[in-house]
Order: structure tokens, then sequence, then C-alpha cells
């Protein structure tokens, strides 16, 4: 018979009690620390690794291209939204995080419109820094057209918008964009004829026109439509254009692989007919020929389908050297000087609801403040010399720094007076002004200034300093190299300009006087144009 004692000493050991518990324990581990889940009726211990997340702010680039723009909009392919997702492929947000960036406390920097790029953008945001190697694991699942830099530690109050004091922007704009002799629109094509000076017909472009001699250069693109030369000249005068000069030129510049390479080495072509009794031909200012058959050399020539008359005696030999150079304009010191003041009357705070769209004069959104703009620099990508815009201002709205080029190009191209933008900056105001392209603006940098005098003794300076090699070489290699590539290919600044006329904008003449602007043409002679200015009506 068992005696008490002995029961008493088969029973279970109290020490058993706190193995209850070791579940509920590791299932609350905290994510600052490293648990091991043990499992029942398992020999081997797996440790889990636990991270916690920190705040941080990303500096990356991106080529705008494809992009419906920087914000996250749904159906739409945007920088954000793939960011995002490479975000939580890389692991930086969690499985239950996925697509809600309130969560992570997302912000961005700026916001960029529809094909614009960056070089300097930043985001913020609660993220998951380990394992190392986050920015590698962030390239694998983004395109060539991101570069992440890499990112600092901020502070649990940082936020990228509301910290960001100023933005810099640069808009790229070519050179033969500033020459009013450039790209003339029909009416001024048809009131040059015989002046000496005369305007043709851009083939590409239908109904516009622009300067024969040296006006732009270092653009080719297929043309579009065929157009018949008898729109422009009567029949009964010397320069018309006969269809079988058309047709020639139409094989010099059609043709793929050329002599004369995207304008590298010839700014402008010269096309005109010579007559003989036994053979036509068709002869350029660089000397290459063609009868029908091969010459000397291929004449195949990818050309912007300019062509021109040539009546009698060729022109001086001065004037066929300023159109090898550029048709005589540059931007020098002078050029330099108008179009920096032009720029300058954006400086300061100012009401720009004009510049942009579904922003009413009331709104108090619609005043901004400008702290520079300026123009003094230039640069050379691919055989074309941009002037580069750089503005810096608190915050811009929706195409305001693509409208403010708009209006300083048409000035520039004495479409209207420097008057206008005073009139387009005031408040009981509304009138129309000109959009330029968007493919040659980019976000260059954000500035943190007050946050970085705040906490320079405990935070890392958030700027760009420790990236400007990487930087430079994203711009060069993707932002520039797009820009240059899309203005040979598609004109888009040059297709633009057939824009800036009074047809199309009524408003460039709202200045509320008559101004006497004067312009110099490819040859150095000022001619003097005195538009009649109507008054704008105030609301």
């Amino acid at each position: 018979m068992e005696t008490p004692d002995s029961k008493t000493t088969t029973s279970p050991p109290p020490q058993q009690e706190p193995d209850l518990k070791k579940p509920k324990m590791s299932s609350t581990t905290s994510e600052e620390e490293d648990a091991a889940i043990t499992t029942p009726g398992d020999e081997t211990t797996i440790k889990k690794q636990r991270y916690k997340r920190r705040k941080i702010a990303i500096f990356f680039a991106y080529c705008g291209v494809g992009y419906q723009g920087m914000q996250k909009n749904p159906g739409a392919k945007t920088i954000e939204g793939d960011l995002e997702e490479a975000l939580f492929h890389a692991g930086a947000v969690p499985e239950h995080d996925r697509g809600i960036p309130k969560r992570y406390d997302w912000a961005r920097s700026a916001r960029t419109d529809k094909g614009v790029s960056a070089v300097g953008q930043v985001v913020s945001g609660r993220f998951y820094i380990d394992p190392p190697g986050l920015v590698e694991r962030l390239h694998s699942y983004l395109s060539p057209q991101f570069r992440i830099f890499g990112y600092k530690r901020v502070t649990g109050s940082f936020n990228a918008k509301k910290f960001c004091d100023r933005r810099r922007y640069v808009y790229l704009i070519p050179v033969f964009a500033l020459n009013p002799c450039s790209h003339r629109d029909r009416e001024s094509v048809l009131a040059s004829l015989g002046s000496g000076s005369e305007l043709v017909k851009c083939l590409e472009c239908s109904e516009r026109g622009r300067k024969v001699v040296g006006a732009v250069g270092k653009r080719s693109f297929e043309s579009k439509s065929d157009v018949s030369p008898t729109e422009i000249w009567p029949n009964d005068k010397d320069t018309t254009l006969k269809p079988e000069i058309k047709e020639e030129a139409s094989v010099l510049v059609d043709n793929g692989d050329g002599v004369i390479r995207n304008f590298e080495s010839v700014n402008e072509i010269k096309v005109f007919r010579i007559e003989d009794s036994d053979k036509k031909s068709v002869t350029t200012e660089s000397g290459i020929s063609s009868n029908g058959e091969d010459a000397n050399s291929n004449p195949e020539i990818k050309d912007e389908k300019m062509v021109s008359i040539e009546k009698g005696d060729d022109k001086n030999t001065k004037s066929e050297e300023e159109a090898i150079k550029g048709g005589g304009f540059c931007y020098e010191e002078k050029e330099k000087e108008r179009f920096n003041r032009i720029l300058n009357y954006y400086v300061g705070s100012h009401n720009f609801h004009n510049f942009t769209t579904r922003t009413k004069a009331e709104d108090p959104s619609a005043r901004r403040y400008i702290v520079s703009f300026d123009a003094k620099t230039t640069v050379t990508v691919e055989g074309i010399e941009f002037v580069k815009c750089e503005v810096v201002g608190q915050s811009f709205m929706l195409h305001q720094i693509r409208k403010m080029i708009g209006v300083a190009v048409a000035i520039m191209r004495n479409c209207a007076s420097e008057s206008l933008i005073q009139t387009a900056l005031q408040k009981d105001v509304n009138i129309t002004v000109p959009t330029a392209p968007e493919v040659g603006l980019y976000l260059d940098e954000c500035f943190f200034t007050s946050y970085n005098q705040k906490w320079k003794d405990s935070h890392e300076e958030l700027s760009m300093k420790d990236y400007e090699e990487e930087a430079e070489e994203f711009k060069m290699k993707h932002i520039y190299s797009h820009i240059a590539a899309t203005e040979h290919k598609e004109g888009s600044v040059a297709l633009w300009l057939h824009s800036l006329n009074h047809r199309n904008y009524p408003d460039l003449h709202a200045c509320g006087n008559g101004d006497n602007i004067t312009s110099e043409d490819n040859n150095g002679k000022e001619s003097t144009m005195v538009q009649s200015m109507a008054e704008c009506t105030a609301l």
C-alpha cells in the first residue's frame, strides 16, 4: 500500500509552471531585441532577428521620362508608386503597412510634374534600415532611371516637406530659343518675302516658318507631312520653290546615314537649284552635290527640313561663316544681361496666379517667394548649347516655373514687352501665358538650412555635399542626355517656339501701353518693331 509520502514524491514538480508562459513572452518580444524561439519537441533553437524602425531621409535622383509626375496617383505610373514598392520588396516596409504611407510617416520634399526629372529629391519616413545593404536592395527593384544616393538618420519629428526651406530648380533652354529670328510664325514668313532677309516655311511644321540662315541647327527629325511650296510663294515670283527641288531635298533629308550627322559640322544646310540644259543638281553649303546619283560622296543628309532658294549671287563669305557658327546669334554679355534682367522681375514675393492652373488670385497659396532667378552659364550637350536657368524659391505651384520660362522666352523673342511680367503678377488681372515644354526642367536640390542649424550637434547635415560627384554623373548620363536627345529627335522646344505669337496668345499684348521693341537680326542690323498693346481687363 502506498503511503502519503510516496504520493508526494511522484507529483509534478512546481518548476514546470513557468514553461507555460514562455510562448507568451516570446510573442511579445520588442522590435529592439533578438528573441529566441524554441519549438516544442524540436532540439534546435531558431533565432529570429528583429529590427527597429528608424526615421531617415533618403536622397535620390530620377529621370522623369515615362512617369506621370512624382506624387502617387491611382492608375498612373508615378515616381512615388515605384519607390514605395521598392521599399517594401527591399524589406524597409512591413507587409501590413504596404500601400499605406501614412503608417510609416512618408513625406516628400517636392512634387515634380509629368516628365520632370530630379537630382536632389528627398523623402522621409520610418523604415527598417537593417540588415546593411538597403541602398543596393532598392536599386535591384528600381529601373536604371533611379539612383539612390544614400540615407541619413533624422529626428523623430522630421518631415521632408515641412522642414525643407527652399528648392532649387534648373531649366535648360536651347540658346536658339532666345533668338528672335528663329522659328517664326507664318505671318512673319509671308511679311518677310522680298525683304532680303527672307524667312521660309519649316516643312516639319506646316503653317510655321523660321529664319533661313543659321537659325537653329543641331536638330534632326523626320518629316510628318508634305507641304506644298506654293502656299508660301506665288507662282509668278522668282523665289518659288519648284517641286523638283522639294523632291530632291526630301531625298537628302530622309535617308539614314549621312555625311553630316546631327549637324555636328554644319548648323544649317541651304539647298539651291542649278539649272542646266543637260543636268539638274542640288548643291549644299558644305560642297556636297547630287544629280540623282552618288557624287563624290553619299549626299544623304539628316536635315531639319528647311530649304532656301538662292537668288543670283552667293552670300558674302562673312554671312556664310556666321551661318555655320549659328547665324550670328550667341548668348554673350548683351543677351545675358537682357535675359537676366527679365528673370529678375520674378524675384521677391508675388501673386503667381497667372503662372499656374486651378489657383485663383484670392487663394493665399497663389503668393510665392522667389529667392533668386538667373541664367549666367551655358552647357553644351550633344552639339546643342543650352542656357542654364536656375531658380530658387520656398515652394512652387503646378507649371509655375515652366510658365515663367515661357514668358521670359516670349519677351526675348520680342513677342511681348518686359512690362508683361509686371502685368501678369498683378492680383486683379487674368491673362493666359505660354508654358515651356517639361523636358528641360529638373529639381536640382532641396535645402534644410533651419533644420541643420538646430540639430548640427546631434545629427548629420542634410545636404547633397556627400553625393555631389555621383549626382553630377547621373545628371550628365541620364538627365542632360535625355534633354538633348529629345530635342534632336522631336524638336520639342523648336516646335513650341512656333506657338509664341499673338494669334495663339493674344494676352502677350497685355502691357497697358505701347512699347518699342528693338531686335537685332542675324546680320547685326537693328530693326524696331512698334507693338500696339491693349489694356488688360481688370477683374
